[in-house]
């Protein structure tokens, strides 16, 4: 008789592209935080200012909700970890935590200790801060996230903090009133995964630079 081996349900519900190959869980941790801040602007031919900012105002708010729609804080999840996020950090085998609710804007510069209760000694942490949908009347659409990364090292109380963003440009977003989103959406997807690439490019110089 044939015997078949299963994984125990807790690796298994928990493996991501980003995680160890082997079936071991990792001793190190990178946690997820997803942004709670949108934001859009549309400049015409006056190059912004009030004026500029007031007749654009109803349509940058409809981009906001849209925005926040389609890169909700479950969607900005999965996108990340839809990518190898350990190789493109250049981080030890690590297990990925995420964190469905996103953490004040307010507080993330300002709290240096660990935002989860992880006592893992090897543990970092990846937070997307702000996602800026932005309209130019010369250089076009294109949308820019912004990400921090927090690394702790064993001993420390303070993590090594690197901050930087991706951006890209952007076809189909956003859609007339009306229209089907469903291009868009995944327009939005696609370049919010290309701007995290970016970003860990920059991360890594920043690294190399130190």
């Amino acid at each position: 008789m044939r015997l078949r081996f299963l994984l125990p349900f807790a690796v298994l519900a928990t493996a991501t592209p980003a995680m160890a190959q082997d079936s071991a869980q990792p001793a190190c941790e990178l946690h997820i935080w997803p942004a709670e801040r949108f934001q859009a602007m549309t400049t015409g031919w006056l190059g912004g200012g009030l004026l500029d900012a007031a007749g654009h105002a109803n349509g940058d708010k409809a981009r906001r909700s849209h925005l926040a729609s389609a890169l909700d804080p479950q969607g900005q999840l999965d996108a990340l970890t839809k990518l190898d996020l350990v190789k493109l950090l250049n981080l030890p085998p690590s297990k990925i935590v995420t964190h469905a609710e996103a953490l004040d804007r307010k507080t993330i510069n300002k709290i240096k200790t660990r935002r989860s209760d992880s006592a893992a000694t090897c543990y970092s942490e990846l937070m997307v801060t702000d996602v800026f949908y932005q309209k130019a009347a010369m250089w076009g659409r294109s949308l820019r996230t912004s990400f921090m990364l927090r690394t702790f090292q064993p001993g420390t109380a303070e993590p090594t903090i690197r901050k930087t963003m991706g951006g890209n440009g952007l076809k189909i977003f956003p859609v007339k009133e009306g229209e089907d989103t469903t291009a868009a959406d995944a327009e939005l997807i696609d370049v919010f995964q290309r701007n995290f690439s970016e970003a860990a490019g920059n991360f890594a110089k920043q690294t190399a630079s130190r």
